[in-house]
C-alpha cells in the first residue's frame, strides 16, 4: 500500500528547480501567521467569553444594588462585614491570592458561612445555540408598583453603567413587564431568558444581532461579529422572585485591532518580504550556485575535459561535503583513467611480442618450411608453443587481475590467517625450499576472504621461489586492532632502481622465466578490496612484504 502511493506521488510529482522549492518553502513559512488566522477562533471564543465574564459581573453588581434597594430586603450588605474564616481575606478586603481562588467560606457575626465563588461562564462558539434576534416586547398591563418604584431609584445607575460598559440594561418585574429600560411598559414574559430568569435561573443565550451592520471589510470571517450576547439574573427578594435584569451587549469585535494597527502590519509584511528575499538570495549563492558549477563540472568532465570547482565562498556543510566528495571522485576517476591508459598500452606491448614471434615463425614456415629440416621445423613449432602458452598466461592472469579490481569484499567475511598460511605453506616446502611460520598466540580473525590471504600467501611464495630464495619466514601478529603478516625471504632481494615500480602492472625482472609481472598487481587489488594494505618494506638482506589486514 505504501509502495504504490510513493509510486504515484513519484508519477505526478513536478521537477521543480531546487531555487524554487526553496523560495516556495519560505513563501510558506512566511504566510503561516496568515494560515494561523484559524487559531483566531480559538482567540474570538475567548473574547466571547470575556464579554459573558464581564456581563455576569456587571449583572451581579446591579441586582445586588436593586436587591439592596428594594422594599424589606434583608441583604447580606445590612450585616457587619464577614470576618476571615481562613486567613485568606486581610482587613475586610481581598488579598492577591484571593483572586486565584475559585470559592471560599466565610462566617460573619450571625455565625452563617457564605460561599465565595467565581461564576463560570457557559457561551461556547462551536456548541451553544445561536437563536433568532431577539423579539420585540407585546403589550401589557400594569407593572408592579413596587418594581417601578425601585427601578426609577435604580435608573440612573443603569443609564450611567450603560454609558461606560455600552451594554443595553432592563429591569423586569415579576411577569414580565419592563419597568427601566428600553420598551418599558412592554412584557417580555415570551422572551427564553426572561422565563428562564424569572424561574430562578441565572442563564447567557447568544442571539443574532438584528441592528447589526459590517463595519470592516473582513469582518465575514469572525463568528461572532453579528451575535449579541443577552444575560439574565433573576431578582430574589427574601427567597421569592419579584423580577429580572436583562443585560445585553455586542462581544469585543475580533479585526478592529488589526484596522488599528493596520501600518504596523504592513510595515512587519514589508520586513517579512524584505528578510525572505535576503534568505533567498543567501542560500542561492550558498547552495544553488555551487550546485549549479558542480553540476557544470560534472558534464565537463563527462566531455573529456573537466577540472575540480574550488569551494564556494559561502560554507555550507552538505556543500563542503559534497564538493570534498566530488573532489574525491574525480581524483579517484583521474587515476583510473590513466591506469587504464597505461594498462592498454602495457597489454598492446606484452602481447606484441609473442603475437609478432608467432606471425613471424608462420610466415618462415609458409615460405621455407619445405627447405627446412624437421629440426628447424620442430624449433619453429616449439617457439610458437612457448609464444601462445605466455599469451594464454597473460590471459588468464588478467582475468583474475580483473576480478580482483572489480571485488567487493563481502563486510561479513573472516579468515583464520593462521589456518590459512598453514595449508599454502605445506604445498610449497620442499628440500630445496624452507617455509617457517610463527603466530602469536589467540590471534583475532582478520576481515578479509580467506581466498585473499591464499592470494597473496600464494605470490609471495612463488615470487621467493623464482628469485632463487630457500628459506622464507611468514610471521603473523596483531597490532592495535590490526592483522600483520610479515613475509621475508633470504633471496637475493629487489635492487634500489626497481622498488618504485614492483607493483606496477607488468612489471617484472623474470620474463624469460614466464613471469608476467601482474602477481604483485593482483595481491595488492584483493586487499585493498578488503581495506587492507600490501607494502613493501626496505630490508638490508632479501625481500620484505606485509600484510595489513583489519581485526574482527
Amino acid at each position: 500500500m505504501i509502495a504504490a502511493v510513493k509510486t504515484l506521488i513519484k508519477r505526478f510529482w513536478p521537477v521543480m528547480r531546487l531555487r524554487t522549492i526553496i523560495f516556495g518553502t519560505l513563501l510558506f513559512v512566511a504566510a503561516l501567521p496568515g494560515i494561523s488566522a484559524i487559531g483566531l477562533r480559538v482567540y474570538e471564543n475567548t473574547l466571547v467569553r470575556q464579554t459573558e465574564a464581564e456581563l455576569i459581573a456587571q449583572g451581579a453588581a446591579l441586582v445586588a444594588a436593586t436587591e439592596a434597594r428594594w422594599p424589606g430586603s434583608k441583604m447580606l450588605s445590612d450585616l457587619p462585614p464577614p470576618q476571615p474564616k481562613d486567613g485568606w481575606l486581610s482587613k475586610g478586603k481581598y488579598s492577591r491570592s484571593a483572586k486565584a481562588l475559585p470559592s471560599r467560606s466565610f462566617s460573619s457575626l450571625s455565625g452563617q458561612e457564605e460561599n465565595y465563588r467565581r461564576e463560570p461562564t457557559t457561551i461556547d462558539l462551536s456548541s451553544t445555540r445561536v437563536l433568532a434576534a431577539r423579539a420585540a416586547g407585546v403589550q401589557a398591563g400594569s407593572a408592579d408598583k413596587i418594581a417601578q418604584r425601585v427601578a426609577s431609584e435604580m435608573t440612573p445607575v443603569m443609564l450611567s453603567t450603560s454609558r461606560r460598559t455600552l451594554a443595553s440594561i432592563q429591569m423586569i418585574d415579576q411577569n414580565g413587564i419592563v419597568v427601566a429600560g428600553f420598551e418599558r411598559g412592554r412584557s417580555y414574559a415570551h422572551i427564553e431568558e426572561a422565563r428562564s430568569a424569572l424561574a430562578g435561573q441565572i442563564n447567557t443565550k447568544l442571539r443574532r444581532n438584528g441592528d447589526y451592520n459590517p463595519r470592516y471589510s473582513f469582518e465575514w470571517l469572525s463568528r461572532a461579529s453579528g451575535l449579541r450576547l443577552h444575560h439574565a439574573r433573576p431578582l430574589r427578594i427574601n427567597g421569592e422572585i419579584r423580577g429580572a435584569l436583562l443585560i445585553t451587549r455586542s462581544p469585543r469585535v475580533l479585526f478592529e485591532g488589526i484596522y488599528q494597527d493596520i501600518g504596523k502590519i504592513a510595515l512587519g509584511i514589508a520586513v517579512i518580504f524584505a528578510i525572505l528575499i535576503g534568505i533567498t538570495a543567501i542560500m542561492a549563492r550558498a547552495i544553488i550556485r555551487p550546485i549549479e558549477s558542480l553540476s557544470r563540472a560534472t558534464r565537463m568532465m563527462t566531455a573529456g575535459r573537466g577540472r575540480i570547482p574550488a569551494r564556494p565562498g559561502l560554507g555550507v556543510v552538505e556543500i563542503r561535503d559534497l564538493y570534498d566528495d566530488y573532489r574525491s571522485m574525480a581524483e579517484a576517476i583521474t587515476r583510473r583513467s590513466h591506469y587504464l591508459r597505461d594498462f592498454a598500452a602495457s597489454v598492446s606491448h606484452e602481447f606484441k611480442t609473442p603475437l609478432t614471434g608467432i606471425r613471424g615463425a608462420i610466415e618462415l614456415l609458409e615460405d621455407h618450411g619445405e627447405q627446412m629440416s624437421a629440426e628447424e621445423r620442430q624449433r619453429f613449432y616449439d617457439n610458437m608453443t612457448g609464444d601462445a602458452d605466455r599469451l594464454s598466461a597473460l590471459v588468464g592472469r588478467l582475468m583474475e587481475l580483473a576480478k580482483a579490481d572489480m571485488q567487493i569484499t563481502d563486510a561479513d567475511a573472516k579468515a583464520d590467517v593462521a589456518e590459512v598460511i598453514a595449508g599454502i605453506a605445506d604445498g610449497f616446502r620442499s628440500d630445496d625450499f624452507t617455509v617457517l611460520q610463527q603466530t602469536s598466540p589467540a590471534l583475532p580473525p582478520a576481515l578479509a576472504p580467506p581466498a585473499t590471504i591464499e592470494a597473496v600467501t600464494t605470490t609471495m611464495l612463488e615470487n621467493s621461489q623464482q628469485a632463487g630464495a630457500s628459506q622464507i619466514s611468514i610471521a603473523a601478529y596483531a597490532d592495535q586492532g590490526r592483522i600483520i603478516v610479515d613475509y621475508h625471504d633470504n633471496g637475493p632481494g629487489i635492487a634500489d632502481g626497481d622498488r618504485d615500480r614492483i607493483f606496477d602492472a607488468f612489471f617484472t625482472s623474470k620474463r624469460g622465466e614466464g613471469g608476467t609481472g601482474l602477481g604483485l598487481a593482483i595481491a595488492r587489488s584483493l586487499v585493498e578490496a578488503s581495506n587492507g594494505e600490501l607494502i613493501f618494506v626496505p630490508s638490508d638482506e632479501g625481500a620484505h612484504f606485509r600484510l595489513v589486514l583489519q581485526a574482527s
